[in-house]
């Protein structure tokens, strides 16, 4: 596998951290997961879990180690320090300044280790406006403006379904990880990565920040092209009170639905987005209602068209798509997992389907017990 004889250390908590580790360990990555006595990452205890630990916790920990320490205390710290000496990479999610109070900070790991890829994921970056502030998914797409696009029928603020503020720093840190990582085979060198989830987050909107750059003006938001001015991008009730999207807007799309539906003639309504375009969304509305989702799967797929059924997730896990492409799988001990994305063709993956039990590679790793 590509990461074979990488060694990671883990000091990070919840969903951007472990994201990013868990992609290192899937591909051959040594991941030492850094736990405190006790109960130890507050993942293992999110709800539901089934006979092992929460499903949170395996889909952020499989394949991973997990060691045991008090930084509370003098031996833990010296215990983690060796460990951080001892690594290719290091990732972390304190708030800025705490892995320096417990003395393994990025210059204290460099003094001893010149190669440390050694990555930061905070809420806001290690420096700024808003220094030890703690802030988690939601916040953060209330301050980068994600909330304000993304609206209910009643105009209010909705909470996107998943935290994609945590998934897109997870990446950002992956992909600086990994360029560190090829930069240090010329130069020797590792560095020090800082990601800010509210930087990351707020890059993630370069597509729809166009009136705030050029006018300092909020978008409309229902008649922007991505958020509800788009008959072509916008979802549609069917008549057993399930719902479809429609999701490309290139004009040969247009004219594939339209003239299959007797209106070619609107045609040209669609080429930009806008308040113009509401009778083809009236008739879109109309012609959607009259028949139920399966019917219009079957219709729709004898188009070249983009669409698609606003499924359930037990709907979604079981996509023929992603079942024929082992997407998700199933291990041994009966449950269920995403697989890799990233898949190589000479070196494919190769994933432990098991999490750690708490402290269960302390002995092994440090050489004495730790109390747990």
């Amino acid at each position: 596998m590509k990461l074979e004889g990488i060694k990671v250390v883990d000091l990070s908590w919840f969903l951007p951290g472990p994201y990013l580790t868990t992609a290192l360990a899937d591909h051959g990555a040594e991941v030492i997961k850094i736990e405190p006595p006790g109960e130890g990452d507050p993942g293992r205890h999110i709800r539901p879990q089934d006979e092992r630990s929460s499903v949170f916790f395996r889909n952020m920990a499989r394949g991973k180690k997990s060691v045991v320490l008090d930084l509370k205390n003098e031996r833990g710290r010296a215990d983690l320090f060796r460990l951080c000496t001892e690594a290719d990479i290091i990732v972390e999610s304190f708030r800025p300044g705490v892995a320096a109070r417990f003395g393994i900070g990025y210059e204290a790991v460099k003094a001893k280790n010149p190669g440390i890829v050694y990555c930061s994921i905070s809420a806001f970056g290690q420096d700024g406006a808003y220094p030890g502030r703690a802030a988690h998914d939601l916040a953060l797409e209330a301050m980068t403006g994600v909330l304000s696009l993304t609206l209910g029928d009643d105009g209010r603020p909705a909470i996107p379904g998943i935290p994609i503020a945590d998934v897109v720093s997870g990446l950002h840190g992956l992909s600086g990880v990994l360029m560190a990582l090829l930069r240090r085979q010329t130069t020797g060198k590792g560095d020090y990565i800082d990601v800010s989830m509210h930087e990351a987050l707020m890059a993630s909107c370069a597509n729809v920040v166009g009136t705030a750059f050029t006018e300092n003006k909020q978008p409309d938001v229902k008649q922007q092209r991505t958020t509800g001015g788009s008959a072509f991008y916008r979802i549609y009730d069917t008549a057993d009170g399930r719902q479809l999207v429609l999701a490309g807007q290139e004009m040969k799309f247009v004219k594939n639905l339209l003239g299959a539906l007797g209106k070619a003639e609107w045609v040209p309504l669609c080429e930009w987005p806008g308040a113009h375009q509401k009778p083809v969304m009236e008739f879109l509305e109309a012609t959607f209602r009259q028949k139920p989702l399966a019917h219009w799967m079957e219709w729709l797929a004898t188009l070249d068209i983009c669409y698609g059924p606003v499924n359930t997730l037990p709907e979604a896990i079981a996509d023929p798509n992603l079942l024929k492409r082992g997407a998700v799988l199933t291990a041994r001990d009966g449950r269920k997992h995403f697989a890799p994305v990233v898949r190589f063709r000479d070196e494919p993956s190769q994933p432990l389907f098991r999490e750690p039990l708490l402290g269960e590679h302390t002995d092994g790793m440090l050489g004495h017990r730790v109390a747990s």
